[in-house]
């Protein structure tokens, strides 16, 4: 459902290719039950009502109000679709979707009853003789629509997942912001749609939602495009939670939601035998064997995505790799693990090789059986089925911005090969092979142009996240504007290559208090964050500051890699709510083993 009452321009479908048109009526005929959410035009920056007289962007509505979208929400009639219309939106700079809602499920002829009205409704309002009639009509409708929106979901009934679909007629991919959050919650559920050109289909499984968000009380939701220009036009249908059978909340063999986040997929890992291919290696023998369609261009985005390939597959292991090189593929593939032992084993090895978290990892496999025996042992790891594997690039864990970073993500981890054969070839203990290594650290405070790398980091660092905060990029853009933050973005170099930017830090400069530090698993045991805390102790002391502090919020992932603190001999000062406060005391001596060679290149902020 949209704002109607102020939104009454009618499109024509003529506008849209007729193929598009058809993708939109395909989810008819899989959602059995959807949500009405009353979305509204809305701002980001919104400081109502001071903004209608002091902001240049401001322009009134019919009812008044400011106009966010260029001729507001533009409806193109689509019968067929799950709402039987689209919304055609050119949005403003600040522009967002913005609704309050709870889950409530109505069928779709109950649904298609309630639009109808709404429209009607919404028709006559805007045939009333005078203006301020109008407008008083149009506001009080709207706000009705909000109250009743909102309304608690007492029904045990939940939906499946978020459906969101739209067509992206632009000739480059647009990324979505989306958050919901419970009304007075601090927490809120937040996921971030990449919107190709072409028509998309996203589903957000409700359950990774609901670990955050109670689905059944009102919730504020916003889908807000970023980094766009005015006038960006994107056509949108369903935007409702749903009962969808093509999308199982839970399906047979796999994990169900167990983590209190939205896990991000770090490493899609590929079954072989009917899954990666149609027919099986020792049956039907290798030239018999075909690629699945559209196999090819799924690795080739998940690479530029940053999102690293492997394979864990019971086949002879110098046969299933020829069939990898054969197919041109091989490549992609890092620490494929091909054998007879158990796949449990091999997803084992898989994340031991990567150094990432197995509830990092997506196994895609056809067998019920071999998902079933995975998920016994790990059942944090995010399982498919493979006769899905075309929705892997539109399923909210995958979808991740393409960076400079991410497409050499994949050359980062050869590099790592590399260096662990040389480290093996070393003849010394493993602190003289770092320093024969010659790691190098450079530090640079946070700009726009490095903005995007943090904001990727600060979304999938785990193990190595001291605070466990996951920035929005509207707040990195708060902190580069606050002059009592320092931030710094570090880069990290050796001999052997690049290892990229591995880590972010935030200082409260007037308090030398660290109150964020993530890095990279990449730098993990080689002593780059000892290096950097080393720096940073000795750079706020010869600022004046006497002690430094430290927030850490300790967690079963973060454990092993916060014993640098132990390393440093920080002191506890207290805890509140999981969050400890550390110091580190002016007569302390700081150490440095001189392992990593530290440049930093960062400007002291000064404040007011």
């Amino acid at each position: 459902m949209y704002e109607s009452e102020a939104n009454y321009i009618i499109g024509d479908a003529a506008e849209l290719p007729s193929e598009v048109l058809e993708r939109f009526r395909e989810s008819r005929s899989t959602v059995t039950k959807r949500s009405i959410i009353p979305w509204s035009e809305h701002c980001t920056e919104c400081v109502w009502p001071t903004c209608y007289t002091s902001c240049d962007l401001f322009e009134p509505r019919q009812d008044g109000r400011c106009r966010r979208f260029i001729e507001g929400m533009v409806r193109i009639d689509c019968r067929g679709s799950v709402n039987g219309y689209l919304l055609k939106i050119k949005f403003k700079r600040w522009g967002r979707l913005w609704a309050v809602g709870t889950s409530r499920l109505y069928t779709l002829l109950k649904a298609d009853s309630a639009e109808r009205s709404d429209i009607a409704l919404a028709g006559y309002i805007q045939r009333l003789p005078l203006d301020g009639l109008r407008t008083k009509a149009s506001l009080k409708r709207y706000a009705w629509k909000k109250r009743w929106a909102g309304w608690h979901n007492k029904s045990k009934e939940r939906p499946s997942c978020l459906l969101v679909e739209c067509y992206n007629p632009n000739e480059a991919a647009v990324s979505i912001s989306i958050t919901i959050r419970n009304r007075k919650s601090p927490l809120a559920f937040q996921s971030q749609l990449a919107i190709k050109p072409g028509f998309s289909r996203h589903r957000i499984g409700s359950a990774q939602i609901m670990s955050l968000v109670d689905l059944g009380s009102p919730f504020d939701i916003d889908l807000v495009p970023n980094e766009i220009t005015d006038g960006c036009t994107l056509y949108f249908g369903a935007m409702d939670f749903v009962v969808d059978t093509a999308y199982q909340t839970t399906p047979v063999g796999a994990a169900p939601a167990s983590s209190s986040r939205s896990h991000l997929c770090k490493c899609v890992v590929w079954d072989l035998d009917n899954t990666l291919w149609s027919g099986t290696l020792i049956e039907d023998g290798q030239e018999r064997l075909t690629l699945k369609s559209g196999v090819t261009d799924i690795l080739k985005a998940l690479d530029e995505r940053g999102i690293l390939i492997s394979a864990v597959s019971k086949n002879n292991y110098d046969d299933a790799v020829n069939v990898l090189r054969r197919f041109g593929i091989a490549d992609y593939f890092l620490f494929p693990q091909i054998s007879w032992l158990p796949k449990s084993q091999g997803i084992q090895r898989v994340a031991a090789s990567l150094n990432i978290g197995i509830d990092s990892l997506l196994f895609v496999e056809d067998s019920i059986f071999e998902r079933e025996e995975v998920m016994t042992s790990h059942p944090d790891i995010m399982l498919l089925d493979a006769a899905e594997y075309r929705t892997i690039l539109e399923r909210p864990e995958c979808c991740v911005p393409v960076t400079e970073e991410s497409r050499k993500r994949r050359s980062f981890y050869l590099q790592e090969q590399v260096r662990e054969g040389a480290q093996e070839e070393f003849h010394g203990d493993y602190l003289a092979f770092l320093r024969d290594c010659g790691l190098r650290l450079t530090i640079r405070s946070m700009t726009e142009a490095t903005l995007e790398r943090v904001h990727e980091l600060t979304q999938r660092t785990n193990q190595m996240n001291f605070s466990g905060n996951r920035y929005s990029r509207k707040q990195l853009e708060a902190l580069l504007n606050n002059p009592e933050i320092d931030t710094y973005v570090l880069d990290c170099d050796d001999r052997f290559g690049s290892y990229g930017t591995v880590g972010f830090c935030t200082v409260i400069s007037s308090q030398s208090r660290m109150t964020d530090l993530m890095f990279s698993c990449r730098i993990q045991a080689k002593r780059v964050e000892h290096a950097f805390m080393s720096h940073i102790l000795k750079k706020y002391r010869e600022r004046g500051g006497d002690t430094f502090f430290v927030n850490y919020r300790k967690t079963a992932k973060n454990a092993p890699s916060g014993k640098v603190f132990e390393d440093f001999g920080f002191q506890t000062v207290r805890q509140v709510d999981g969050l400890s406060e550390l110091v580190y005391p002016k007569e302390k001596q700081i150490p440095d083993d001189g392992i990593v060679n530290v440049k930093d290149n960062t400007a002291h902020k000064v404040t007011a």
